[in-house]
């Protein structure tokens, strides 16, 4: 089984960013790949994602989300609520191991398999096995600092590449 990544978003008022790391590790002790690219803007550059889990699932559901999308004419709660809905009675979607996380300007969604579509309170969000180390970065860090939400996504995910096995510090950040 793949165990693949980390990743985490940060909102101020007018910016949003998205990190993840680029491990992807079979098993409990190899890393095949450092540098997997797992972030990523969609629809008109206008809402990045991040995924967590199966490589391969979480590519499929980032063209079913970018469906959604298109469908939704870019409507991000109605487009997750769709995709998380499909995702969760679909007979062949249901099986897909992922997290995913997306957001526009105005929001941070994250969504799962199992029909949660959850809008964090702080604007803050991570996924994946080192999650909750860079999401406890990413609150301090927000909380103490005056730093840029990309500032933020990178500091908080080099601290989690320091605990985290599954994490490195080969990190992309994206932002609008």
């Amino acid at each position: 089984m793949f165990k693949a990544t980390t990743i985490v978003a940060v909102k101020d008022q007018d910016r949003i960013a998205i990190a993840g790391d680029g491990q992807v590790t079979f098993g409990e002790n190899t890393i095949i790949k450092s540098t997997a690219k797992k972030i990523r803007k969609i629809y008109k550059d206008s809402v990045l994602i991040g995924f967590a889990g199966s490589v391969a699932d979480a590519f499929t559901l980032s063209e079913k989300f970018e469906e959604k999308l298109e469908q939704t004419n870019g409507n991000l709660k109605k487009a997750a609520v769709e995709l998380a809905s499909l995702w969760r009675s679909d007979k062949i979607l249901r099986r897909l191991e992922a997290l995913m996380i997306a957001a526009n300007k105005d929001t941070i969604l994250i969504i799962s398999g199992n029909g949660e579509v959850i809008e964090p309170d702080d604007g803050i969000a991570a996924v994946g096995s080192g999650a909750m180390y860079a999401l406890a970065a990413a609150r301090a860090l927000k909380r103490n600092t005056k730093l840029s939400p990309e500032e933020i996504v990178r500091e908080s995910l080099i601290i989690a590449s320091e605990i985290c096995v599954y994490t490195n510090n080969n990190i992309v950040v994206e932002s609008i």
